[in-house]
This record gives C-alpha cells, sequence and structure tokens, in this order.
C-alpha cells in the first residue's frame, strides 16, 4: 500500500486529465494517477465531461484529495479544487454528464 498522507496534506496539483474518470496529479515529490469515486460517463459525453473537468481543472490547479480505496493500483477518490471548492463527480453529476454509481 501506498502512503498518501504527504499528497493529501500537502497540496497536491492537476498534472493532467486523462479522461472523464482518470487524472494525474502530483506534489514535489510523485505523481499519482487517481479514478474519480463514483463516476460514469456515457461514451457520447466523454468529450464534453473530459473539457468541462479541464476548464474547471485547469493544469496547475491546487487540488485536495479525499480517498476511498483502490482498484487496479489507482486510488479511487474525490477531488477537490482548494480555490473554489468545486469537486469533480459534483461537477459532472450537475451537468448531467454522469449518474452518481456509489457502492451502497
Amino acid at each position: 500500500m501506498i502512503v498518501l498522507n504527504p499528497v493529501l496534506v500537502n497540496s497536491a496539483e492537476i498534472l493532467q486529465i486523462k479522461s472523464s474518470n482518470t487524472i494525474l496529479v502530483g506534489d514535489q515529490n510523485r505523481n499519482l494517477t487517481i479514478g474519480l469515486f463514483c463516476v460514469d460517463v456515457n461514451e457520447n459525453d466523454e468529450l464534453e465531461a473530459t473539457n468541462l473537468l479541464k476548464s474547471e481543472f485547469p493544469r496547475g490547479s491546487k487540488v485536495k484529495i479525499k480517498p476511498f480505496g483502490s482498484k487496479d493500483n489507482i486510488l479511487i477518490a474525490k477531488v477537490f479544487n482548494i480555490k473554489s471548492n468545486k469537486e469533480m463527480t459534483e461537477l459532472l453529476v450537475a451537468k448531467d454528464l454522469t449518474s452518481e454509481i456509489c457502492p451502497s
């Protein structure tokens, strides 16, 4: 298990938004791939969802991460913009680009 406390305590920043549910964040020491918690974007909405995340969370945005677990060596988490306090999953749900698919 990777120790994630330094990423969570220190601010991380967006390095790349790979898709509507996969992003790359980094701090001064390492990069971390994150899968967004509770996101399932329809194939037809993928480009729009990715572009929305890129516009609201541009490269270099400072973020905080709330982890919920991991799957296939990818941290599953919610990602919040520190300045605006927006969260990626909530943003996609608000624009009807995903339905929350949270485990019960």
